[in-house]
């Protein structure tokens, strides 16, 4: 084994990890986590979901407000695909994203599922997104009370 690939597993976990912060300081509303996802000079375009596209100061800001109305989220950051190439990455992840809303009948959930494309660079504070595009699949819409589906019967 080369030393070379210690250092891309390395990378590849450090990776993950910054994936999970990011749903961590999203879901947590932690401003200050979600700083330390993206360098400052990043791009973020989340309109294919509606949402925002500039740079990041604007973007940070504009989730703040935005998700302060949903008490409830819980994001998921999958299935990636990661090209590393020295101290640059191209990382493709499923996402999905349940989050509860309050609404005139008490709360609606709100499902999204789609997938981030991130240019990732190595910086001296570890691995940063330094463009993300977000890009949708699908989004539904509920009452939170909407019954569960039946459960399966083990035979």
């Amino acid at each position: 084994m080369t030393t070379e690939v210690p250092v891309r597993i390395a990378d590849r976990l450090e990776i993950d990890d910054l994936l999970t912060r990011y749903t961590v300081a999203i879901d947590t509303k932690d401003w200050d986590l979600l700083a330390t996802c993206f360098t400052p000079d990043a791009h973020i375009d989340y309109r294919a979901s509606g949402g925002a596209e500039g740079a990041y100061p604007e973007v940070a800001a504009w989730l703040a407000e935005t998700l302060a109305a949903f008490p409830m989220t819980q994001h998921f950051c999958t299935n990636r695909t990661v090209t590393l190439s020295a101290d640059a990455a191209t990382v493709r992840s499923y996402f999905y994203n349940p989050m509860g809303f309050p609404d005139a009948d008490g709360q609606k959930l709100m499902f999204v599922g789609g997938y981030y494309n991130d240019r990732m660079v190595r910086t001296s504070d570890g691995w940063r997104i330094a463009e993300r595009v977000e890009e949708m699949a699908w989004m539904d819409t509920r009452p939170a009370t909407s019954p569960a589906p039946s459960p399966r019967v083990a035979l």
